[in-house]
């Protein structure tokens, strides 16, 4: 897993080139877009949200299931992603659209979505395979980004070499002992971390959560600033002192964030210093969005690395993902 987490760079640079082979038309841009995954794939969608949203007028739907927004129609585009090709929501959303008649494209490695799409002649961005779906999300984010390429004012190509550039740079430190990633691990511990980010980078606050219970093996939580100071607040205002030191609450601060943003992380770590929670600050130093994100997933994949080595646990088998899909996959009764 090591291994994989330090091919991250290669597999973003690969997967954006393939998806400027197969990119949708700028004219697409003016349509509904929904994407729709589970997982990795989800995330990876939801990571290209913040960017899309961020630096373009377009606006992206990320479905997490297989119903449909009842927007989606012959006027829309629905982006299936789906790594393995097998996922059940991902498979069934993919008829579902084509009965609504919308413009679909797959994002996969293979599977029967992959062998659906050569029969419906729906064009396909094929991504390696062999690897466990999380390992995969610079491929699928990557791709996602290379698809809607020419959704924004200029090409991303040369800003993501430079971003790759940067990131590989930085991965060694990152899987060092003592570098960034195991300081974060020694903050957390064996707390319960809760991983905070503002809204355009929650995606990359989920990811890190999802790594933790993949890699290793236990539960976390992610919120969204500044929405947590409307909600989940109270929680932490009235944490009893003797359970404080069950929690650690992770700050992903990117550089470039807003005042407002930053103001809601001072309030939250000052009600969380009176009340005995630990903070920990996870920065992410690259002031282009994409780059903060590429350093971003990279930082979180070492950091879940680095506590599954702790506790001992091997990051690469996910048997209750697997029963977990086997349950969905299996006839379900009419009703």
């Amino acid at each position: 897993m090591r291994s994989l987490a330090g091919e991250l760079p290669n597999g973003l640079i690969a997967g954006f080139r393939a998806g400027l082979e197969l990119k949708l038309s700028p004219r697409a841009a003016d349509r509904p877009l929904y994407a729709i995954g589970m997982g990795a794939s989800a995330i990876a969608a939801d990571l290209a949200r913040g960017v899309v949203e961020a630096e373009t007028e377009a606006s992206l739907v990320v479905v997490r299931g297989a119903d449909l927004p009842r927007g989606v129609g012959p006027r829309s585009c629905v982006l299936v992603l789906s790594y393995s090709g097998e996922t059940t929501e991902a498979v069934e959303a993919y008829d579902l659209a084509g009965r609504r008649g919308a413009q679909r494209t797959v994002i996969t490695s293979g599977g029967a979505l992959a062998e659906k799409a050569a029969e419906d002649d729906v064009p396909v961005l094929r991504i390696p395979g062999g690897q466990p779906p999380r390992s995969a999300v610079g491929h699928l984010f990557g791709g996602f980004v290379g698809l809607l390429d020419s959704w924004f004012p200029e090409s991303n190509e040369r800003r993501l070499e430079i971003a790759c550039e940067e990131v590989r740079a930085e991965i060694p430190r990152l899987a060092s002992s003592r570098g960034p990633a195991a300081a974060i691990a020694d903050g957390v511990a064996d707390r319960l971390p809760f991983v905070l980010a503002e809204r355009a980078f929650a995606p990359l606050a989920r990811r890190w959560a999802s790594q933790l219970e993949e890699n290793a093996k236990r539960l976390a939580v992610f919120d969204e600033l500044t929405e947590a100071l409307h909600n989940s607040l109270i929680g932490w205002d009235t944490v009893r002192r003797p359970e404080a030191a069950r929690y650690a609450i992770v700050l992903v601060e990117w550089v470039a964030e807003q005042p407002l943003v930053r103001a809601a992380a001072r309030h939250l770590r000052g009600v969380a210093r009176t009340r005995g929670v630990r903070t920990v600050p996870a920065p992410l130093p690259f002031e282009d969005r994409l780059a903060a994100l590429a350093h971003g997933l990279a930082l979180g994949d070492f950091v879940s690395l680095e506590l599954a080595r702790r506790r001992g646990v091997d990051p690469y088998p996910t048997p209750a993902i697997t029963r977990g899909r086997a349950a969905l996959a299996a006839p379900r009764p009419a009703g």
